[in-house]
């Protein structure tokens, strides 16, 4: 019976050709903006590391200003350099590791490769095991080398490729920053989206191209990049008295298998603080913080609100677009009330009619869906290049997407048939037989 109506659905269409064609573009414009909006939205806030986003927690502790809390009555999403270097000392956690952006210029040893800026991510060995680091070559460093100090350098695929022509490059010198650094590891294709463990600087940027031990920060007096925030002036004039002041550059991160790993190291976070009190810091009243993954994207709010609005208004532009089809379908389907009226008279049931014309609408949500998405890729598209690379990542449709689109029309189509097939199962046959 289903594929009957299916014939029969198909035969409408063709016979208000024009009629169906505007009910195709109505959905297919909701559909298309709409999705535009939830892709963006869906990959804004997707689990960046699902297989351990739930034991990765991110550390804040609050050691602001006494008479002013940072940022709204929040607490500092940074540490400084005096806590991320305590902390990972007292080495309470499986993994962990203190982490900071910088830069600087890249001094290839070919001639022919022109010496460029790049970003670097300082942290400890732990990095790259606690957020499943891909190699193509080599490994991290260990932690000797960090407690060491050691000129050590792990380089990005792209940064490989630029430098050492894409080759095994574990063991050659790079030079950075003025020094000469051994490379002991390169990264293959790796680019989490959102930009979990440093959204402060850009959830939405790319990875760092080289990664280097935390320690040479103060070793080689290497910049700040990304936000630094300061709640009173350093004591003292310089590199190192800036280094050891209240000014917060710093992120941390640590893996804590169990819930009871995560209430020792918060126990733990607790003492320290009060220590901290003790030497006459952290005037504010203790308030350290865990959070993992998806609780720190939220509590940042990775999905900016400009962009959930405009998910809000794609939504409500499918609305109108459905009110439009539901008037448009209410036109076909009064036109069709002599073909109603006599399946009536020869038998048809009010449920058969109303499944036949469900089984039509579906079919029209159906092909405005599918147009839809076509829409929604164009749309996606014109979102690239006004941002460009910035949302390279979060501009594709994949398959669950697809799913959702199409599932979203089918769903929407129906809805708005509903009332229209109503209205025409209830046509009184002997009225439309009689004008015949």
């Amino acid at each position: 019976m289903f594929s009957y109506y299916l014939r029969l659905a198909f035969k409408s269409i063709r016979r208000n050709p024009i009629l169906s064609a505007l009910m195709v573009a109505a959905i297919a414009l909701g559909i298309g903006s709409s999705m535009t909006t939830i892709t963006v939205n869906y990959l804004m806030s997707a689990n960046p590391i699902p297989e351990k986003s739930d034991v990765l927690y991110h550390v804040q502790v609050d050691s602001w200003d006494p008479h002013n809390a940072f940022n709204d009555d929040d607490i500092p999403n940074q540490l400084t350099w005096t806590e991320a270097t305590n902390l990972m000392a007292a080495n309470k956690a499986m993994r962990q590791t203190a982490m900071a952006k910088t830069g600087g210029i890249i001094e290839p040893s070919d001639q022919d490769v022109k010496p460029f800026e790049a970003s670097a991510r300082l942290a400890f060995g732990d990095f790259f095991s606690m957020f499943n680091v891909p190699f193509l070559f080599g490994s991290s460093w260990d932690a000797e080398a960090d407690q060491n100090r050691s000129q050590v350098i792990v380089l990005t695929k792209r940064i490989n490729e630029q430098v050492f022509g894409g080759v095994n490059s574990v063991g050659e010198t790079l030079s950075m920053f003025g020094t000469n650094f051994r490379v002991v590891g390169v990264l293959d294709d790796w680019q989490p989206m959102p930009k979990f463990y440093d959204v402060n600087n850009g959830a939405f940027d790319e990875s760092e191209e080289v990664f280097i031990p935390f320690f040479l920060k103060e070793e080689l007096e290497l910049p700040n990049w990304g936000n630094t925030n300061c709640w009173k002036s350093p004591e003292g004039e310089g590199f190192k008295a800036f280094l050891r002041s209240e000014c917060i550059n710093f992120q941390m991160w640590v893996e804590l298998p169990t819930q009871n790993d995560k209430a020792e190291y918060l126990d733990f976070l607790n003492s320290y603080v009060s220590e901290q009190k003790d030497l006459g810091r952290f005037p504010r009243p203790i308030q350290n913080r865990l959070s993992n993954v998806m609780e720190w994207m939220e509590d940042q709010e990775v999905v900016a609100d400009d962009a959930q609005i405009m998910l809000w208004l794609s939504l409500m532009f499918l609305l109108v677009c459905l009110l439009n089809t539901i008037g448009l379908l209410l036109a076909k389907f009064t036109g069709k009330a002599a073909e109603i009226g006599l399946r009536r008279a020869v038998g048809a049931s009010k449920g058969d009619l109303f499944f036949q014309h469900l089984v039509e609408t579906a079919l029209i949500g159906l092909l405005g869906g599918v147009f839809g998405l076509l829409l929604a890729l164009v749309g996606l598209e014109g979102i690239k290049s006004l941002y460009g690379e910035f949302v390279r990542d979060l501009a594709a449709l994949d398959f669950t997407m697809v799913l959702v689109g199409l599932v979203l029309a089918l769903v929407s189509s129906i809805a708005a048939g509903l009332y229209p097939t109503w209205r025409a199962c209830n046509i009184a046959p002997a009225s439309q037989l009689k004008s015949q």
